[in-house]
Parts: structure tokens; C-alpha cells; sequence
């Protein structure tokens, strides 16, 4: 373990450019810096200063060593301010688990109502689903928001609830969706580049389902695990893509100027569920947070 005590000698003494001097801010004898110094570089295993004159400059070593302590010390500096903050106005600490596919765009609009919250700390944690699930079970999260409700496991103890279902419409640039419009819909998917969600969405589950109940092949450019950035390739022309109503709205400037309907995938819909544990119901955002759905 790294003695911090032997670590702040030498940080002094980089400081002051001197034992001597560092000795006379530190309220201590030359030889005590000195032995100080000394043992931390023998914990370290290499010279911290060299001769220079009849003073001393940092070695390489030294430099690397002293901006590590800096930024040490300048957080035990700022470590008392952020105590006295902590416990004068205590946070209302909020876990949530984003689960991979999901619209983060709705998920925003569903996290909506409890974001004015006083003293509000926001925690999102974006992962697989059974992983984000083994985490709401340890009580590490306070809920997770998924396409798809709890895995009937009773010693899980997780209960579920439908937040949201909304339609899938198509969008794209304004140029691609254009060069749609003398063909059909859903057939001009065949034609144009198409961006979807991985394999691990309930969502592209379902999308693979609908193409095959149309008949279609899609012409496939893109997947991707982040629904936001799927938005920003599409809104930059690498193709058209699937979102869900409320995402949709969403889409605001700059993505709202630049995407375009194309049409909708008529007998599809999104899911957003949210799970918690029986421990985790009585939170107070979580309460908010279905509520608000009901």
C-alpha cells in the first residue's frame, strides 16, 4: 500500500522547490523531510529527485510521481466541501438499468416525471438483460427498463409492469424516403438501405417476424445497439430505420428537420416494461414512474 504520508512530504517538497523550505511549511526538520522523501522512493523504487546546483529538481520519475499527487491532493482539498454538500442536502439516489435495443429516447420521455425532483441523483446503467436483472436483484438497481416484462422466475421475486406500447413507423432522410415514393410500402424496404437493431432487441425480434409475414428481404446496411445512434446515422443518409411512436416524437431538432415518415409497420409494436424488485416498489420515484404510465 502506498503511504500517503511519505507521498505528501514529497509533494511538499516538489511544491516548494526545497527541503529546507518544505521543512519550514510543514512544521518539521530538514532530516524528517529528507527521510520522508527517501522512503517513499525507496516504495517506489526509483530517485524522485536529482542534483541541481545546490538544489534539487524532480527526475522523470519525479514529474510522473508529482502530477499523480497533485490531483490527489487537490481531491482531498475539495473532499471536505463535498462531505458537508452531501449531508446538509442529501440526494434522492435513483438506479435505473437501461437494457440493451431500448429506445433511449423513450425512455427519457417515460423518466420524464420524476427528473424535477428535488436533490435528484440519476443513475442509468445501460446492459444485457440478464445481467441488468442479476443487478435489480442484488438491490444495485431500483428498477430496469426493458422490451420485454420479468422472466416468470419465482425466486427472482421481480414483478413488471407495461409502461408503454406504440406503433413502429419507418423513417429516413428526406432524399431516401423521396426515392421511395413510386414504390410501395413495405415493399420499397427491399430497395432502400436499411438500418435495424440488433439481434438481442425484442424489437428486431418482432421486425424479423413482420418482414417475414410481408414477404420481404430487406436490404440491410446497419445494426446497431443504441437506438440514438442509429437515429444519427440514418439522419446522416445511411438509411431508413424503425421507431417507435413515441421515440418518434421525440425526434427533435436537429433530428426532427432531417427524417421523414415512410410508413408504418401496421400490427407492430414497441414494449417498454418496467421491473422492479418487491424491496425496490416503495420508492418514491418508481411509484411516480408507474403512476404516471397508469
Amino acid at each position: 500500500m502506498l503511504n500517503y504520508r511519505h507521498l505528501h512530504y514529497f509533494w511538499v517538497v516538489a511544491k516548494e522547490g526545497g527541503l529546507s523550505r518544505a521543512a519550514a511549511r510543514l512544521g518539521v526538520a530538514v532530516q524528517t523531510v529528507s527521510a520522508q522523501v527517501r522512503a517513499l522512493e525507496q516504495d517506489l523504487g526509483h530517485p524522485l529527485f536529482k542534483p541541481a546546483g545546490r538544489g534539487l529538481v524532480l527526475s522523470e520519475a519525479g514529474q510522473e510521481a508529482f502530477a499523480r499527487a497533485e490531483a490527489i491532493f487537490q481531491l482531498g482539498q475539495e473532499l471536505p466541501q463535498a462531505v458537508r454538500a452531501a449531508a446538509t442536502a442529501p440526494a434522492l439516489r435513483f438506479a435505473v438499468g437501461l437494457s440493451d435495443g431500448l429506445s433511449k429516447l423513450a425512455a427519457h420521455q417515460l423518466l420524464a416525471p420524476g427528473l424535477d425532483t428535488p436533490a435528484l441523483r440519476l443513475l442509468c446503467h445501460e446492459g444485457e438483460f440478464e445481467a441488468l436483472l442479476g443487478e435489480l436483484a442484488l438491490h444495485q438497481l431500483d428498477v430496469v427498463l426493458a422490451g420485454q416484462p420479468a422472466p416468470a422466475n419465482p425466486s427472482l421475486r421481480l414483478s413488471s409492469q407495461r409502461l408503454w406500447a406504440a406503433p413502429v413507423d419507418w423513417v429516413g432522410p428526406p432524399a431516401l424516403v423521396k426515392a421511395a415514393e413510386r414504390a410501395a410500402f413495405p415493399q420499397c424496404l427491399e430497395q432502400l438501405p436499411v438500418l435495424l437493431p440488433t439481434g438481442h432487441s425484442p424489437l428486431r425480434a418482432r421486425l424479423d417476424r413482420w418482414f417475414e409475414a410481408q414477404g420481404l428481404r430487406p436490404r440491410r446496411v446497419g445494426e446497431f445497439e443504441d437506438s440514438a445512434l442509429m437515429a444519427v446515422f440514418g439522419m446522416q443518409g445511411l438509411g431508413v430505420f424503425p421507431v417507435a411512436q413515441l421515440g418518434d416524437e421525440g425526434l427533435s431538432p436537429p433530428f426532427g428537420r432531417a427524417l421523414r415518415r415512410l410508413g408504418r409497420c401496421e400490427g407492430l409494436v414497441e414494449e417498454i416494461h418496467a421491473i422492479h424488485s418487491r424491496r425496490g416498489q416503495h420508492h418514491p420515484l418508481l411509484r411516480r414512474l408507474l403512476e404516471a404510465a397508469r
